[in-house]
C-alpha cells in the first residue's frame, strides 16, 4: 500500500509556530476520523519557511485532500 505525504506550507517569521499549531489540528483530525496512519510532523526548511505534514494511505487520500486542502503532496518514503 502506497503512502502519500500531504503538505501545508507556511511562510514568514512565524512559519514554524504556525506549522506546529497546524500539526495539532492534523493530529485531532486523525483521531476523529480514525485514520489508518498517524504520522505527522513539522519541517523547518528555512528561517522563513516551514511545513506541516501528514501521511495517508493512497486509498484515504482523496477524501482527506478534499476536506483539508493541502498545498501539495508527494509519495512518502520512510
Amino acid at each position: 500500500m502506497r503512502k502519500l505525504k500531504l503538505i501545508w506550507d507556511f511562510r514568514g517569521p512565524d512559519a514554524k509556530k504556525i506549522a506546529e499549531h497546524h500539526e495539532i489540528h492534523l493530529k485531532d483530525f486523525i483521531k476523529a476520523e480514525q485514520l489508518a496512519l498517524d504520522i505527522t510532523g513539522v519541517e523547518v526548511l528555512s528561517e522563513m519557511h516551514a511545513v506541516a505534514f501528514m501521511v495517508v494511505t493512497e486509498v484515504e487520500m482523496k477524501p482527506i485532500r478534499d476536506a483539508l486542502r493541502p498545498h501539495r503532496g508527494q509519495v512518502y518514503s520512510e
